[in-house]
Order: structure tokens, then C-alpha cells, then sequence
């Protein structure tokens, strides 16, 4: 991607509810989209379980957005956040954000940044709730990413390949399947893969990296029901059975 092709991209960190371990993958996940030149972690880090965030902040160069707490058992950290992101979004600078949490309030957020056909990837953990995740253009597992990121960085390639000993997803295989079956096929019954992932991603918010995979073409390589092919630049899948 060249300079002039960058997009302008947000992220907005609920510091409540995720890890400051996940930021160094979450900004190379949100590299994807452009460059993440708005960094922003939201919390009152006068507590002791917001202690991690100092050096963090410093390292990556995140604007701590402080918000102490309004009364007790509340935050003004949702809503702080939910103010600067519409804000960002009225003043039409940003093409994308990233949001990372694992908590369900902030989906009217992330509806209405869809609306306005602006690509938004959530960041949470496994248990973050379906509501949240659906919405999102996608969502990813930050406990898997932080894994992968990891196994890659230390070429642990015992654990990046970890997924190959695992059966995959149901949903995930009959997503896959529908998508491949609506894309459009060739007198030999190959689609584009880019096409299969268009037509999974408007389905789902799901994500490879979720299940250990790197790309899509790695998802398809792995099974023993698709066959993959590289032509002219381009990757086509082929069911088997």
C-alpha cells in the first residue's frame, strides 16, 4: 500500500476490560486498514488493576484518557469513549476504527459507525458477547492473537500450527461451504478466494486468526474437502466433496 493509499485509522482502547498485552498485535491486525495514527486507551488508571497501562501508554504512544469514577460500582469510561468516537466520526477524518473490549454496551457504537459504512474491528475475549461481535466488520479473539503473535515472534511453529490437530469450527466449515457455494465458479468449479471472503465476511464478523490460522488461504489449505489453487496472482478454491 502506498503512502497516498493510507486510510486514517482509530483506535479506541476500553482499558476496563482488555489486556495491554494485545496492543502490539492489535496494531498489526489494524495496519491492514491503514494507519493507526489516532491511539487512545480510556479508564481511571488511579487504580491498581490499571497499573500495567503506564508504560504501555508510553511505548506504543497512546493518549491515556483519564476518567475517575462518577460514584461508586460506575465509570464515565463507556461514555467518554462512545462521545470521542462519534466525534471522530462527525468530523469526517477517520476511515476506520478499532475497538477493544470485551463488554456489550458499546454495540449501539459500533452499529452506528456501520451505518455510516466506516469498518470497525472489535478486539475482546472469547466471551465477549455475540451482540458485540456480530456487529463488528470483524471481530477478533485478542487471547488467540496475543498466542499466534507470540508463537510467530519466538518461530514456535509447534504452536502457530496448533489448530491442524484440532477439528474446525462447525459453524465456521458451514459458513465456508455457503460462501464458496453463492461465490461464482469457473467450467472447473474454482471461485476467487476474495470472493469467498467477501461473501463470509458480510455473513459473519468472524475472523481466521481466531482459530489460529494467518489468511484464508491457510483456512482452505487445511482441509481436506478444498482444494487450493494459485493462478495468475490469484488464489481459487475448488470443493472436493
Amino acid at each position: 500500500m502506498s503512502n497516498t493509499e493510507l486510510k486514517n485509522i482509530a483506535l479506541l482502547i476500553d482499558a476496563d476490560n482488555t489486556t495491554p498485552q494485545g496492543i502490539d498485535p492489535v496494531l498489526t491486525v489494524m495496519a491492514e486498514l491503514g494507519q493507526v495514527n489516532i491511539r487512545r486507551a480510556y479508564g481511571n488508571f488511579a487504580k491498581d488493576n490499571l497499573a500495567r497501562w503506564d508504560k504501555i501508554t508510553n511505548k506504543f504512544g497512546i493518549r491515556p484518557q483519564q476518567q475517575f469514577d462518577v460514584s461508586k460500582g460506575k465509570n464515565a469510561t463507556d461514555m467518554a469513549m462512545t462521545i470521542d468516537a462519534i466525534d471522530l466520526l462527525n468530523q469526517g477524518k477517520v476511515d476506520g476504527f478499532g475497538i477493544m473490549t470485551s463488554d456489550s454496551d458499546f454495540t449501539p457504537l459500533v452499529t452506528r459507525l456501520r451505518q455510516d459504512g466506516i469498518l470497525v474491528y472489535g478486539f475482546g475475549e472469547a466471551k465477549t458477547p455475540e451482540a458485540f461481535k456480530s456487529v463488528c466488520t470483524r471481530f477478533i479473539d485478542i487471547k488467540q492473537l496475543i498466542d499466534t503473535y507470540a508463537a510467530d515472534k519466538s518461530g514456535d511453529s509447534a504452536s502457530a500450527d496448533a489448530h491442524t490437530s484440532e477439528p474446525l469450527d462447525q459453524d465456521l466449515l458451514e459458513l465456508i461451504t455457503a460462501a464458496y457455494s453463492e461465490a461464482s465458479r469457473d467450467e472447473e468449479g474454482f471461485a476467487r478466494l476474495q470472493q469467498v471472503g467477501q461473501i463470509a465476511g458480510n455473513r459473519s464478523s468472524f475472523d481466521v486468526r481466531n482459530y489460529g490460522f494467518k489468511s484464508l488461504s491457510d483456512l482452505f489449505a487445511s482441509l481436506d474437502n478444498f482444494k487450493v489453487k494459485r493462478q495468475d496472482k490469484q488464489v481459487y478454491v475448488k470443493r472436493l466433496r
